[in-house]
């Protein structure tokens, strides 16, 4: 497989291939706010992190997909489920003509979902934003579809997507979602998740 060659720098939204890399080593660069970790298996391979930023009354969706009617379909499953719902959503598209094709009913939504898919470019991948309903409303509606293969994330939380480049493309290796957990839940915790849970309705009184 050749030398491992490994370096931390630190980049915004974008992977950078090091041609030329000698010796094992890492470092910090500067200057930027992300991290980014460079190896070199015989062939250049970058990874890196790619935040999501959304409206804060604004749900996610990320997942993977295969096939071009990923996006008339998503779009199908959303409004079928909550008719009310206002989402955009973007699908990289990974083979033919490799546009990221666009669905949704919110302007806004549509451009926020378009630009973070410019900023991920991963092949088959899409991401769906939502306003008026929750993923667990459509979630289930969505990974019945026979293209969808798999869900990343479902979330309100910040989230980061660690990106995967090579020289055939892009891939998304997982994703961050939230916050680490700072401790484990008492009595009283237990009980006020159990009332949030009846208060959004989702368990009977």
């Amino acid at each position: 497989m050749g030398r491992w060659f490994s370096r931390i720098i630190y980049s915004s939204f974008r992977c950078h291939n090091l041609p030329g890399l000698t010796g094992s080593n890492a470092f910090i660069g500067a200057g930027t706010d992300l991290p980014l970790v460079v190896i070199n298996m015989g062939s250049p391979l970058t990874f890196c992190i790619v935040p999501i930023h959304k409206p804060e009354d604004s749900n996610v969706i990320l997942g993977q997909s295969h096939f071009i009617k990923t996006a008339e379909d998503i779009a199908e499953a959303v409004t079928g489920s909550v008719p009310g719902a206002l989402f955009g959503l973007a699908f990289c598209e990974a083979s033919g003509d490799c546009l990221i094709r666009c669905e949704g009913n919110d302007n806004a939504l549509v451009s926020l979902a378009q630009e973070h898919a410019e900023k991920i470019a991963a092949g088959h991948s899409f991401i769906l934003f939502l306003k008026n309903c929750y993923p667990i409303n459509v979630l289930n509606a969505i990974k019945d579809l026979q293209e969808v293969c798999t869900i990343y994330c479902a979330t309100a939380n910040p989230a980061e997507v660690i990106i995967a480049e090579s020289a055939l493309g892009r891939g998304i290796m997982g994703v961050i979602d939230g916050i680490k957990p700072r401790g484990v839940e008492c009595p009283a915790d237990v009980i006020a998740r159990r009332e949030l849970l009846r208060k959004f309705g989702y368990k009977r009184g």
